[in-house]
């Protein structure tokens, strides 16, 4: 059994998500009012109002309709010691931002109200109380190509000490059924958002994107723009169906997945060549992978995840090296199809061969290096 007893004091989870949906902006708020009050009628409505996107993203409508907040995390990690042989000690908390097109302004009537609503609410999170992990950053959403960046920026940074990165979600995908969290195929490579990147960049902040894999050249754009900026991508750059059917035809076939896993390789040879791109070891459970579509759960035990994200993990590896990859959880948007338990244990698994000091800094020493974390236990 691998263990990091004697390699790290604690586990950096580097992307854990929390929300409420009687307290944050929050899109699924009538999902959640029914299934607070009728659990069975609840689950109905999903599946007849929610689109078939938002139901392949998340699964499960427990998922979004009802709060995760850190006493739900703090279960769910219960059994990491037993797994890992070291608690997660440790939280980098993204801003969920499940409401409208994350990239759409217009959509939002007041999108600074808005974010500084859900960095509040985050700030009212008990970490580091009762035997729950410390909050050692936050990640804020933002859109750079607002003309109000930087004043947006200025504003989170005055109520938020511990902001360390802006996160932008670009993801948009040509099948009609994967979900979008923007309508911009390029907002990453825009002018607009270039220029308002800079803003981040001038003020210390990690730039991290969200974008799926063939989306990730634009990824590339921002490093080479910004040379001096860490630039974070999530999910392992999400290769929408590289495991199984997703929306109308991705993944639908043996070749077709074969032909996501070699764009996805091709595109992270040309990431990792950019030395301040790092790559976030995250989502590695997340439905849109392709697992499948029971609600219940698609993978059924650490062993058979470990075969499957190996590959993957593996290609990373070799490319980004030991001082570009950071762990990170994305519960509880993984959570229908990993226990966390399983999760790190199958990532241990995986990664046990190349020894303990990249397994040191893949659960630790690289997060805390890039969001500026101090190294307290």
């Amino acid at each position: 059994m691998v263990s990091l007893e004697n390699v790290l004091p604690g586990i950096v989870d580097a992307h854990l998500l929390q929300w409420n949906p009687r307290q944050t902006p929050w899109r699924a708020k009538g999902l959640a009012r029914v299934q607070r009050l009728t659990p069975r009628l609840g689950d109905r409505a999903f599946t007849l109002l929610v689109s078939q996107s938002d139901r392949e993203y998340v699964l499960t409508p427990s998922v979004i309709a009802r709060a995760y907040e850190t006493e739900h995390y703090v279960s769910d990690i219960a059994g990491v010691p037993v797994v890992a042989g070291v608690p997660i000690d440790t939280v980098i908390l993204a801003d969920s931002h499940w409401r409208a097109y994350a990239g759409d302004i217009d959509m939002i009537p007041d999108v600074e109200a808005e974010e500084l609503s859900e960095t509040r609410y985050a700030l009212g999170l008990p970490f580091g109380r009762d035997g729950a992990p410390r909050l050692g950053g936050l990640i804020v959403h933002g859109d750079p190509r607002s003309p109000d960046f930087a004043t947006q920026l200025d504003r989170q940074l005055d109520i938020t000490p511990p902001v360390r990165g802006i996160r932008v979600l670009a993801a948009r995908h040509p099948d009609p059924r994967v979900r979008d969290s923007t309508p911009d195929e390029s907002l990453l490579s825009s002018p607009a958002a270039l220029r308002g990147f800079g803003e981040a960049v001038r003020r210390g902040l990690v730039v991290e994107v969200f974008a799926y894999s063939h989306q990730l050249y634009d990824a590339i754009s921002v490093a080479r723009e910004y040379p001096q900026a860490t630039v974070v991508v999530d999910h392992i750059g999400a290769p929408v169906g590289v495991f199984g059917p997703m929306g109308v035809r991705t993944g639908n076939t043996a070749a077709a997945r074969a032909d996501i896993m070699r764009l996805w390789r091709e595109r992270v040879v040309s990431l990792a060549a950019q030395p301040n791109i790092v790559m976030k070891l995250s989502g590695l459970a997340m439905p849109i992978l392709g697992y499948g579509h029971d609600a219940r759960g698609n993978i059924g035990s650490r062993k058979t995840l470990a075969e499957m994200i190996g590959p993957l993990v593996g290609h990373l590896v070799s490319h980004f090296g030991s001082e570009r990859l950071i762990f990170g959880s994305n519960f509880p948007l993984d959570r229908p199809n990993a226990t966390m338990g399983m999760l790190v244990g199958a990532l241990l698994d995986v990664l046990a061969p190349w020894g303990d000091d990249l397994m040191r800094k893949v659960f630790r020493d690289n997060a805390l290096r890039v969001y500026g974390v101090d190294d307290t236990p």
